[in-house]
């Protein structure tokens, strides 16, 4: 009989770990189902949205992040079954149903928070935190299996037929099928994998080994290009790359500067606040839009500005500076020529 052996039950030890990290994956699924219509495109909480506020730097799959955005139907369909996903595999977890397999899932979602939103954290480096300690976890409870409070522990011990083949072991509990003096092998080398992802990401995102640390999570930045003049319009493009995801970019103040510094052209709070879609075009589901007091820039999204004026027809050959001031004081200039 493949019973566990409770006398040496490290699933047993790993119970709380797996109703909690269960727990954190299947509660997203609630939230987004139960509590709060965060699948909705047309509610302000969409979680699109924040899906789209990870492109700017996100690791290896920034494509997928901006093929995504740039689709709202593929985005919809994908959260759709990216939060089914999470619902099972969190239930699945803290059942102790299929555990191995439902650990896998563990780590491939704690894997893709750590590359899509490790960098996000405004205090605590708190997504690539739960990403990162997702994936240790998602590793362990591989490891041991349910466990004696799981449900494939009842099933071992009511000798259902399936939980005698190989394939049980591999993804249920039990005994693993690794040969013992290989087992310390694959410890061994997974943790080590794992650690060495835990130093690289902090590096990456956070500077964390050395150099300056850095947290893009803390002050806005706004990346500005594509600057064009034609005719009596001046087009550019905008990009909110850095700061807190819940929290936009105010812009107050938008200037044209000549090459002595002299203001050429210039909209205040109250203008850019009445500006509309012949002025903004959004290329994201995470948009510039206006707000009550001044132009909101949202984490991630970006936009086409387009100006048109008079003035821009009797200005003469030569560089100008486009000045955007958020309501912080920070500003962003950008460079543009008038051919």
């Amino acid at each position: 009989m493949n019973k566990i052996n409770l006398k040496n039950d490290a699933g047993l030890m790993a119970l709380a770990l797996r109703l909690v990290v269960g727990w954190t994956y299947f509660s997203a699924f609630w939230r987004r189902t139960v509590l709060a219509e965060k699948l909705d495109p047309e509610l302000a909480g969409y979680i699109g949205v924040k899906f789209n506020h990870f492109l700017p730097h996100a690791l290896g799959i920034k494509p997928i992040i901006k093929y995504l955005v740039e689709n709202p139907d593929a985005l919809w369909i994908n959260m759709v079954v990216f939060t089914i996903i999470e619902g099972i595999v969190g239930l699945f977890i803290m059942f102790g149903l299929f555990t191995r397999l439902m650990s896998i899932g563990v780590f491939s979602l704690a894997l893709g928070i750590l590359l899509a939103s490790g960098w996000i954290g405004t205090t605590c480096l708190d997504e690539w935190q739960i990403g990162i300690l997702g994936i240790a976890t998602g590793f362990v409870l591989f490891l041991t299996g349910g466990g004696k409070y799981a449900l494939d522990n009842y099933l071992l011990n009511k000798n259902i037929s399936f939980t005698k083949k190989k394939w049980f072991n591999w993804l249920g509990s039990g005994n693993i099928p690794i040969k013992n003096n290989n087992f310390s092998k694959v410890v061994l080398i997974g943790s080590i994998f794992i650690f060495g992802l835990t130093l690289a990401t902090n590096q990456i995102f956070h500077g964390g080994l050395w150099g300056t640390l850095h947290n893009k999570s803390i002050k806005p930045k706004v990346e500005i290009t594509e600057g064009l003049f034609n005719h009596n319009t001046i087009s550019f493009d905008v990009f909110r790359t850095e700061g807190v995801d819940v929290y936009g970019a105010w812009i107050i103040k938008l200037e044209l500067l000549d090459n002595q510094n002299q203001k050429i052209y210039q909209l205040d709070q109250n203008a850019l606040s009445q500006l509309n879609d012949k002025n903004i075009s959004n290329y994201y589901i995470a948009k510039v839009k206006p707000g009550k007091h001044s132009l909101i820039l949202p984490l991630g999204a970006k936009a086409k500005l387009t100006f048109k004026d008079d003035i821009f027809t009797k200005l003469p050959k030569g560089n100008y500076t486009i000045k955007l001031t958020d309501i912080s004081g920070a500003f962003w200039e950008y460079s543009i020529k008038n051919k």
